[in-house]
């Protein structure tokens, strides 16, 4: 899928304007169908596709006009037409059954990647019928059976195998659709595909699946039931479709039933369309999900002794077995509607987050969403300002939701009350519990956090949307954050129109209003009181076959907030051009393709101080293999300011050059700059079935220092910090920072898949010429699929800058979404680090803490 440069800009705003290029990490989900015109950007890039010569003739290809333009066949032009089952085939891959002599055949695929609308390598034929409870696909895919690569993996990890699978647009508006792949055994890869947004593989449909490879290549059967779609029914309704084969070893060649132009930007307007599906039942669905998890926490606290915390040796103490018990539930009212509950429900995450660098970070960081219960609907809640987003409410013991879409008009409405803010951690509540017994002694005492204590938030959002003409639309969003302390109120508008087949235009506007502390640096007082703020984006954006350009900006006030969604920095606006040339694939040549583009951008604050100007020249090369090599080259300016850091010193007289009434900034200026030049240089391959490998290495001359100290290993080395002492005053600084990523995946057996990355930065300031910080992470991950619902997973994480080391080892059994058991261990140890009580070197590892944890969880699902 062709990755936004909408998406770029964002990204680029949190990483603090410091452009990336073409991540080194290989994704655990690449995306599973590129768009009619792939670009490759500095944010995010796909796996470049490639395939060879074809040497088949197609028995019914389109008519090539010109360069990318086609007539569409007759027969793709028209709605198919499903025929009706009498009785259900069996779901095993042999498709032997009689029922599916009665089935449609759709046949005669493109090649789209990287040949444009020419012959396949390899036939492929899909097979299509319906009864009243489900809708059945299968996939014909000839192939040389020894050939065909095929591992036993775990679900929506199946794209470095071959695979076939489509896109489902059921209320065929080119807006949006559910998109499944299968590799050659029936394991599953689904999500939603959105038009401007791309995929989304976190979502997990209820359906079979099995395939088997044979003699003459490899079968995939499909049952859906209905009640795992939403779509409006009713005689006469169309459905956009797509239908899709990858095949690796041909260099990644795309094939596709219906013909792809690269001169238009969307996926869904391509698309061909199903019709005939009449009679089907459609019965309310209740589903139910009861869950429970047994756990037991150990942790690191200082002994019962009566030593002085100096010389406390501490020990880990395990606490007693804590038992959690929740319930989801899904109502489904009817086709187009659904209704989700959770009662306490078990958010528990099976896997931590990547681990990332922490090092010298200015801005929050953003992770994404894992949980089930929030995952449903959720790209209906997704804006180009990120105004809602969901891991902001911490742990629910009452959320309830409900998402659909009637005619033109998609709404959704979720409510919680969440104990995340008032669940204090059991050292804040032993802190709490020792204030609170000094205020025995002293009334005048004043325990902080005590009003907190078990208190919740309650948090209400509301997204609806209208669409407008064929492909475009306009909505609204609204939410609310109530919380001691802490109120929050956001409105925005926003809209999508595609003016023509290369044009699209978006904005979000959005006003917010607040009650909360916040800090005025002219005056450096922290106070409670009513903020308001705004925030907005726009973009205009032409991507072509070979051209594409786009302008786009974003911008938020000091006062925004928005505490049900994510942002990184206020006071500030970001604006970019972008241009791209793609070159067309010749899977002939040894250079496959290329790729170039500039993107320049240009930060600066609501009173026009300018922030940051950088401009990124990018080339890119496809070659043999799936293997891809590119470089670029980055110039730029950077300034910072007191006022972003703490009081400006017109809010009171400070000394710039002492411990006492210390300034913000040392020496004489409140701000610094720095002209910077960046190189970087990456690659890697999909070089086999067996291993794939990826690395970027990235020089940063001029990069800041923001002399913030990285731990007991890299004080703070300003010249402040090293004449006055960790104390003085911040001393930003211009510095020298290498970057290297990279990572390997090896697949020895189609059941064991092991997976090594690192990412690792080395910042050096040219003042002091001494090291501000030094870091590596390191992921070791071995996964053993038993059979495609069971598996057993280690992983490792070390990380140098705090020397801690963080373990899981995990059994997991999920047949599917929604039924589960999982059995685990987690670990965490600092190795060779101080210790926290006596501040000494403990030699070898230490532990800080440990979890033994079962998790379980049944799907109960009925019809009425």
């Amino acid at each position: 899928m062709k990755p936004s440069i909408h998406l770029l800009g964002s990204i680029l705003v949190a990483l603090g304007a410091m452009t990336v290029c073409a991540s080194a990490q290989t994704p655990a989900n690449p995306p599973a169908v590129v768009a009619p015109t792939p670009a490759v950007t500095a944010a995010a890039k796909p796996t470049p596709a490639a395939s060879p010569a074809s040497t088949q003739k197609a028995t019914n290809a389109s008519t090539a006009t010109a360069k990318g333009s086609f007539v569409v066949p007759p027969e793709k032009s028209e709605p198919i037409v499903i025929p009706k089952f009498d009785k259900p085939p069996v779901i095993d891959g042999k498709l032997d059954d009689d029922v599916w002599q009665k089935a449609v055949v759709l046949k005669d695929f493109y090649q789209i990647q990287p040949g444009d609308n020419v012959p396949p390598s390899k036939p492929t034929e899909v097979l299509l019928g319906y009864d009243p409870r489900f809708l059945y696909i299968a996939f014909k895919a000839t192939d040389e059976p020894d050939k065909v690569r095929a591992t036993v993996a775990k679900r929506d990890n199946i794209f470095q195998d071959d695979y076939v699978g489509f896109y489902l647009d059921t209320f065929n508006d080119k807006r949006k659709a559910f998109e499944a792949f299968f590799n050659p055994l029936g394991i599953q890869g689904d999500g939603i595909l959105t038009e401007g947004r791309g995929e989304d593989f976190s979502v997990d449909l209820l359906m079979e699946s099995k395939g088997i490879v044979h003699e003459t290549g490899y079968n995939v059967e499909i049952a859906i039931p209905f009640k795992s779609l939403r779509f409006e029914a009713g005689k006469g309704k169309l459905w956009g479709a797509h239908f899709f084969r990858r095949i690796k070893r041909f260099e990644n060649e795309l094939d596709s039933w219906m013909p792809f132009s690269r001169s238009i930007d969307s996926n869904l307007s391509q698309a061909g369309h199903l019709t005939g599906l009449e009679g089907i039942s459609v019965e309310r669905t209740l589903e139910l999900i009861p869950s429970a998890t047994v756990s037991q926490n150990g942790r690191f606290v200082p002994s019962f002794s009566q030593l002085a915390r100096s010389t406390d040796p501490g020990r880990i103490v395990n606490e007693p077995v804590g038992l959690e018990l929740g319930l989801t539930a899904k109502f489904i009212p009817s086709s187009a509607v659904t209704v989700d509950l959770a009662i306490n429900p078990d958010f528990a995450q099976v896997e931590a987050d990547q681990l990332v660098v922490t090092a010298n970070q200015r801005f929050p960081i953003f992770f994404p969403e894992k949980r089930p219960f929030f995952l449903e609907g959720i790209e209906i809640f997704q804006t180009p300002i990120t105004a809602v987003h969901t891991r902001a409410i911490v742990d629910p013991d009452l959320a309830i939701k409900t998402t659909g879409k009637k005619g033109r008009n998609t709404f959704g409405l979720m409510v919680a009350t969440d104990n995340g803010p008032g669940n204090l951690s059991a050292d804040d509540r032993g802190a709490l519990n020792a204030c609170l017994d000094r205020r025995l002694l002293d009334p005048r005492e004043i325990c902080t956090s005590e009003k907190f204590l078990d208190k919740n938030a309650y948090i209400s959002v509301l997204r609806l949307k209208r669409d407008v003409g064929k492909e475009n639309s306009i909505g609204m969003v609204a939410t609310t954050y109530d919380f001691i302390e802490k109120h929050n109120k956001v409105l925005g508008i926003d809209g999508r129109f595609r003016l023509n087949k290369q044009t699209t235009v978006s904005f979000q506007a959005i006003g917010t209003t607040s009650r909360n502390f916040f800090f005025d640096p002219n005056d450096g007082v922290n106070r409670y009181r009513t903020g308001n703020g705004f925030g907005y984006t726009g973009s205009y954006n032409v991507s072509g076959r070979n051209w594409g350009w786009e302008v786009y900006g974003e911008g938020f006030t000091q006062d925004y907030r928005a505490d049900v969604g994510f942002v990184q920095r206020t006071n500030s606006n970001f604006n970019y051009g972008f241009l791209r040339y793609n070159s067309d694939p010749n899977p002939k040549k040894k250079i496959i393709s290329y790729h170039v583009h500039n993107f320049t951008h240009i930060d600066y604050d609501w009173q026009g101080r300018m922030y940051t100007w950088e401009s990124e020249n990018v080339v890119e090369l496809s070659l043999p293999r799936s293997s891809w090599l590119g470089s670029f080259w980055e110039t730029g300016y950077e300034r910072v300011f007191d006022h972003e850091f703490g009081p400006t010193r017109e809010a009171k007289p400070c000394n710039p050059f002492s411990l006492v009434n210390k300034c913000t900034f040392y020496g004489e200026s409140n701000e610094r700059s720095s002209t910077k030049q960046h190189l970087s240089v990456f690659g890697g391959s999909n070089f086999s079935k067996t291993i794939a490998f990826n690395a970027q290495v990235t020089h940063r001359w001029g990069h800041f220092d923001f002399d913030f100290g990285n731990g007991d290993k890299y004080p703070r080395v300003s010249p402040a910090a090293l004449s006055l002492g960790q104390d003085a005053p911040l001393d930003p600084g211009r510095g020298s920072l290498l970057q290297f990523n990279g990572g390997i995946t090896y697949q020895p057996t189609n059941e064991l898949r092991t997976q090594f990355n690192i990412n690792s930065q080395r910042l050096r300031r040219y003042d002091t010429d001494r090291v501000a910080f030094a870091v590596n992470i390191m992921t070791l991950r071995g996964t053993y699929q038993f059979t495609k619902a069971t598996f057993a997973r280690l992983i490792l994480d070390y990380n140098t800058l705090n020397s801690r080391l963080r373990s899981q080892a995990l059994f997991g059994w999920t047949p599917n979404p929604g039924t589960a058991f999982y059995a685990g261990y987690n670990d965490d140890l600092n190795y060779d680090s101080r210790h926290p009580f006596t501040r000494e070197i403990v030699p070898g590892f230490r532990r800080n803490a440990r979890t033994f944890f079962i998790k379980a969880s049944y799907l109960i699902r009925r019809g009425f």
